[in-house]
């Protein structure tokens, strides 16, 4: 009787085995490619594991991992709502939801997601750097920070947290932190993306022109085609009194992102400081026509216009320039930091 028991159990346990052996197989082709960066490859073995293995939590993670890295967010964000239903206490698979969630530009779900998984296991570094990129494009820099203090503390050797936590610090208005920061990340990374320019930014902000300026030229030489550092380069110039240094940067600026109004602002003002009028009129009116709202180019296209003799149409600048300055009064003050 056991003897006939045995014989008529072995093949189902035989059966067992070898799916158990091809779901382990997939798993493993599946984590390789994950690594190696071939998502689809990732997303056909663990589709095929699943196929195998549907109430396998480790299948699950993966596939859902490489559905997230694969682009196919429609499918990721189907298959992890699924998965959290069946295992509602797993910090990755609440990770993985929350990262497809931020990809569709659904912060809010993102945010509840990271939060969740946070909260069921805090340890790991990428929780919290995850979930400090998305409060940050929420503009919310407080939580942003405290999250990056969080994954600092856990991975203190890792530059980018830094360079974020000091943009978080510069947008609260704790410029000196800041500048700890961006140091503290160029020092360990000398080649981190946009470091120097995020310093000179913290520099300028509280009036150190000759060092911003030092930081904006090493970034310069390192990115010399992107807009925002020419720009910036240009325009703490141009606070310093180098007119000529500032109108060459301008220009590049211009040269590269020709539809931006504060460019063509800065230009317009450094142009007629340097006694060059016509071409100052001809970037003041880009600024007007690029941002209508903003008064600062009527003001200076006031000064121009009555520098060339043209008096009535200088009073006109000149009204139209008190107008939106008492129109941004009304709104909560001005659009724009700027001394005219």
């Amino acid at each position: 009787m056991v003897l006939t028991s045995l014989a008529l159990w072995m093949p189902s346990v035989l059966a067992q085995s070898g799916a158990q052996s091809e779901v382990t197989a997939a798993i493993r082709q599946g984590a390789a490619a994950l690594d190696a960066g071939n998502f689809p490859q990732a997303v056909a073995s663990f589709e095929r594991a699943r196929s195998l293995a549907p109430e396998n939590l480790e299948v699950n993670r993966g596939l859902l991992l490489s559905y997230l890295q694969a682009g196919a967010l429609a499918q990721a964000e189907q298959l992890g709502q699924e998965a959290i239903a069946r295992w509602p206490r797993d910090a990755e698979l609440q990770h993985w939801l929350g990262l497809t969630y931020f990809k569709q530009g659904q912060n809010s779900e993102a945010v509840s997601a990271l939060r969740h998984s946070e909260q069921l296991n805090s340890a790991p570094f990428d929780i919290h750097f995850d979930l400090a990129l998305v409060l940050l494009s929420q503009d919310n820099y407080p939580q942003a920070a405290d999250e990056l203090e969080k994954a600092i503390r856990i991975n203190p050797s890792e530059a980018m947290p830094h360079v974020l936590l000091g943009r978080a610090y510069q947008n609260t208005n704790r410029t000196v932190q800041a500048i700890e920061q961006f140091q503290t990340a160029l020092r360990l990374d000398p080649n981190i993306p946009l470091g120097h320019y995020h310093l000179g930014f913290a520099y300028a902000s509280v009036g150190r022109n000759q060092d911003a300026i030092a930081e904006y030229e090493k970034e310069a030489a390192r990115s010399p085609d992107h807009p925002q550092v020419l720009y910036h380069l240009g325009h703490t110039l141009l606070e310093s009194g180098d007119l000529k240094s500032a109108i060459g940067q301008l220009l590049r600026a211009e040269q590269v992102d020709a539809g931006n109004a504060d460019i063509a602002y800065d230009l317009g003002k450094a142009l007629l400081l340097e006694g060059k009028t016509d071409a100052a009129i001809l970037s003041l009116r880009k600024a007007i026509d690029l941002k209508p709202g903003d008064p600062s180019p009527h003001y200076q296209m006031a000064r121009a216009l009555e520098k060339n003799g043209k008096a009535e149409e200088a009073r006109a600048e000149w009204q139209r320039f008190a107008e939106l300055k008492k129109n941004q009064a009304q709104t909560g003050g001005m659009a724009s930091g700027r001394i005219q």
